[in-house]
């Protein structure tokens, strides 16, 4: 397992390989696996290491894109407290003629009266769009926890190869030193020293490679947790633990629950609700006037009473209602092309995912023991003398570059599994642990 061997191993098994270089041992000590959680050469890490939890925890609260949607969720709401508000009655004065013995003042209040459920049709339309704007924010919080999840993967493969490449230079520069020694002796040519060189030199490029892969990849994790810098220095798991690969039927579930279809399907109730609100328009509001008029001839009030209806002989609100029905097509439309544009990329990660755990199944069961196999027998003949160092070094290269491989692989895996958690959501974490390589 990559998860369980300490760096303490990784001295005493260098120690062996040393051994084993200048006293021709009768076997050589065994390479130590990938450790999942390894400091990246000497430093000391002064902060604790950030777990998957604790990082989807920190995006959750801290993450910019989630404040914007959570803002846009409190502003909608003011459209629902707009559209229930009633029309306001308008108060009119009125002065007829300026001599003062034939003056007439009147005042009165208009009170528009809506028809045709405009009130009703108004507030449904504002409800259905703080809906699109909650379910807006839950996608973007389904979006937001797979992409942490990738990222976090994509840190801890990362760290993993940093820690890998650390032992490869470890390790190749005790060959150099011991192949060295050998040339003092007597008992090999300088060429080979010359050689461990180059390949000590080699090691030490993919090592400051991994370094900053390293660091570019706990930048994106801390990107995602509104944190830049970055201000944690490792992160905690076990790249092994491999994301079950979903059935279909599980799939199709999620799916049709899932927050883009959800948010899909509001909008097109949205675009009813606003088809309804311009179909309420046809109807003409009424508008009742009451007032009191005082003629200065008659010296008395009178009462006024009136009624004014708007006809609709020209302006029916046709195109606005015509431009309502045809977004609410539309809306439609595009809900069907988002399921089918979903129903592909989830399986198309499924199938990643499917197909990268057969690449994981394959490097567990045959290449990491071949590789392996074949390194402890080089080391084991060069120190008999049976081999020269330069196949000593394929065959180191060889190991590493499968371990390599491998971690490609599992960081691969978690990501295809994000992929589908952002499409579909994230569903109760099912992992299995990876075989035994040894």
């Amino acid at each position: 397992m990559l998860k369980g061997i300490h760096n303490h191993n990784a001295r005493a098994t260098a120690a062996g390989l040393l051994l084993a270089f200048t006293a021709g041992l009768a076997f050589a000590q065994p390479l130590p696996a990938l450790p999942g959680n390894a400091q990246s050469g000497a430093q000391t890490e002064a902060t604790a290491p950030l777990s998957l939890q604790k990082a989807i925890a920190l995006a959750l609260e801290a993450n910019l894109d989630l404040t914007v949607a959570q803002r846009e969720v409190e502003a909608v709401q003011g459209q629902v407290l707009q559209a229930q508000a009633r029309r306001n009655p308008e108060l009119a004065y009125a002065l007829e003629d300026q001599r003062t013995p034939t003056r007439t003042q009147s005042a009165q209040i208009n009170l528009p009266i809506e028809l045709g459920g405009k009130r009703a049709a108004r507030i449904a339309a504002a409800e259905r769009g703080r809906d699109v704007a909650v379910e807006e924010l839950n996608a973007r919080r389904v979006e937001i926890r797979a992409a942490v999840v990738a990222a976090f993967f994509e840190a801890l493969a990362a760290q993993d190869r940093t820690a890998l490449a650390q032992d490869s230079v470890d390790l190749a520069r005790k060959a150099t030193d011991a192949v060295a020694k050998r040339v003092t002796a007597g008992k090999v040519s300088p060429v080979e020293e010359t050689k461990a060189r180059v390949a000590e030199a080699g090691v030490r490029v993919e090592l400051a490679q991994a370094q900053s892969e390293q660091r570019s990849a706990r930048a994106r994790l801390a990107s995602l947790l509104g944190a830049s810098p970055p201000q944690f220095t490792q992160v905690s798991g076990s790249v092994d633990d491999l994301p079950v690969v979903p059935s279909l039927d599980d799939i199709q579930q999620r799916l049709s629950a899932s927050s883009a279809l959800r948010r899909a399907q509001l909008e097109v109730e949205r675009r009813r609700s606003l088809a309804d609100v311009e179909r309420s328009k046809q109807t003409p509001d009424v508008t009742v006037s009451l007032g009191v008029k005082r003629p200065n001839e008659l010296a008395r009030n009178q009462l006024m009473l009136g009624v004014s209806v708007p006809l609709p002989l020209f302006d029916r609100n046709q195109g606005n209602l015509l431009e309502a029905l045809k977004r609410e097509d539309k809306a439609r439309d595009e809900l069907q092309a988002l399921n089918v544009r979903l129903s592909t990329d989830v399986l198309q990660a499924r199938e990643r995912l499917a197909s990268v755990r057969g690449e994981i199944d394959v490097l567990q069961r045959e290449v990491l023991p071949g590789a392996k196999s074949a390194y402890d027998a080089a080391t084991v003949g060069f120190g008999y003398g049976k081999f020269n160092f330069l196949e000593v070094l394929d065959a180191q290269r060889t190991y590493f570059a499968a371990q390599a491989q491998y971690l490609k692989a599992l960081a691969e895996a978690h990501r295809a599994a994000a992929d589908m958690d952002r499409v579909i959501g994230a569903s109760e974490p099912t992992t299995t642990p990876p075989a035994n390589k040894e």
